[in-house]
């Protein structure tokens, strides 16, 4: 079949491995000529998060015959490469030597937190020490989310800018609570394939509610913009509910 795959400029290529840590499935590894090199094709889905990281323009999609992604063989992939399996710490002796994926990067589901009353939206919780984190996968930066991440299928999903959580004292208990996330900055982070990732992952998964958190500040509504229209490309219709952090930690 032709599809969408990653291509590599070995000339081009310096060896930074930026571009195995932004790949969640795994399907990049540097070589012993210190290059970046593709494991397998079917580790590959095509979207190029890696793109975004690559200093050197080394990096770009094209298309060409491939074997189909397979979504379980990378999971299983990084699971190993990692030494943690989906819902597990992974080991202290885990190897990232050169010859796998970043297991910083390996995908991650975490045990359901336990029920705890629910404070009025932009209230302060009580103060009764510590609270419990509710993020519940993991990664969750945008760059290196996977679309095909199991966790992301029959979801609440949460499009977060980075500075609500530092803005919001109360975002886990408020707003992160029983969802999925993915955070991005929409005037700092190359942007250039987060339309096209976002839009996948709407299309391919079930999305029960699409809730996106932005500070007041002007540039932020970026990120607004670029869910609608990633929701709009993928051709479901699902309301996205706004939720507009001001800089002194209220919700509007």
């Amino acid at each position: 079949m032709k599809r969408k795959i990653i291509e590599i400029n070995r000339q081009l290529c310096n060896g930074c491995a930026l571009c195995t840590t932004a790949c969640a499935e795994g399907a990049l590894v540097i070589d012993s000529e210190n290059k970046a090199v593709l494991v397998k094709d079917i580790f590959c889905d095509g979207l190029g998060a890696c793109l975004d990281v690559c200093p050197t323009g080394a990096l770009k999609v094209i298309e060409r015959e491939a074997p189909a992604f397979d979504e379980d063989a990378a999971l299983a992939h990084v699971a190993k490469q990692s030494g943690a399996q989906l819902g597990t710490q992974p080991s202290q002796h885990s190897a990232h030597n050169g010859h796998a994926g970043c297991p910083g990067s390996a995908m991650r589901s975490f045990a359901p937190r336990a029920a705890t009353p629910t404070p009025p939206l932009g209230a302060s919780p009580a103060a009764t020490g510590s609270q419990a984190s509710e993020l519940a996968q993991w990664p969750v930066q945008l760059h290196l989310v996977s679309p095909q991440a199991p966790y992301f299928n029959n979801c609440d999903l949460l499009i977060a800018a980075d500075c609500c959580a530092f803005a919001l004292g109360s975002f886990h208990q408020d707003i992160l609570r029983g969802k999925r996330l993915a955070i991005a900055c929409p005037k700092l982070d190359d942007t250039g394939g987060y339309l096209e990732k976002l839009t996948e992952l709407i299309k391919r998964n079930t999305i029960y509610s699409l809730t996106v958190a932005i500070m007041e500040v002007p540039c932020c509504r970026g990120l607004k913009s670029l869910v609608e229209e990633a929701v709009r490309l993928s051709g479901k219709t699902i309301a996205v509910r706004v939720l507009t952090v001001g800089i002194d930690g209220k919700v509007a």
